[in-house]
């Protein structure tokens, strides 16, 4: 999925003027260095993080900020804006729809994935349906044991904290989130199990 994930990612800059100029939100080096063999345009990326952890180079720049506000990028700025599994964690959906329309905002075109919400296997907590819990009952657990990729939380406020932060998404909410765009769904077993919306700020 994530071959075909990216040959979508090369359709969509396939036409757009060299060097392309790439906002990855919340993303790493690491995955544009395993994938250069796709990526066969030139290009500068610039990943933002909360946190600018890693060392500028010639063609990667890194940048801390808060993708639900970028001042810092005037309209427009980038060709594409790339978001793997990060909208999905901003927090509620006021949150996301604000990384929304920043993201429409500052990139000509645009190129988001989440996991599904109705998908039965929580990626994050990796229990089935877990996000149809009550989110107390999360919470409580989160604060006594340690699930899935999620750390054991010491109090549960900082559990609720946790939970409260992850907010996967539905194919409706993501058109919501990105108005004109088209929506490609990523299947395994028949069932959705991420979404990925792509578009221009034109549309």
């Amino acid at each position: 999925m994530r071959r075909r994930r990216l040959r979508w990612l090369v359709d969509l800059m396939r036409d757009l003027p060299e060097p392309v100029r790439i906002l990855d939100v919340g993303g790493t080096a690491i995955f544009w260095r395993n994938n250069r063999d796709l990526l066969v345009r030139k290009h500068h990326i610039t990943v933002l993080n909360l946190t600018a952890s890693d060392s500028n180079s010639a063609d990667i720049a890194f940048v801390a900020g808060d993708a639900r506000a970028m001042p810092y990028f005037q309209d427009g700025e980038f060709d594409l804006c790339f978001s793997n599994s990060v909208i999905e964690h901003v927090g509620a959906l006021e949150d996301q729809l604000a990384m929304a329309r920043e993201i429409r905002r500052v990139a000509v075109r645009y190129f988001v994935q989440t996991p599904s919400r109705y998908f039965p296997l929580e990626p994050h907590f990796l229990v089935p349906f877990w996000q149809f819990l009550p989110v107390p009952l999360r919470a409580a657990l989160l604060a006594k044991f340690k699930i899935g990729w999620m750390d054991r939380q010491p109090s549960y406020k900082a559990a609720r904290a946790e939970v409260e932060q992850i907010r996967l998404l539905s194919v409706s909410e993501m058109r919501r989130l990105f108005p004109g765009s088209t929506i490609k769904l990523e299947k395994l077993g028949g069932l959705t199990k991420s979404i990925v919306a792509m578009g221009s700020a034109a549309s």
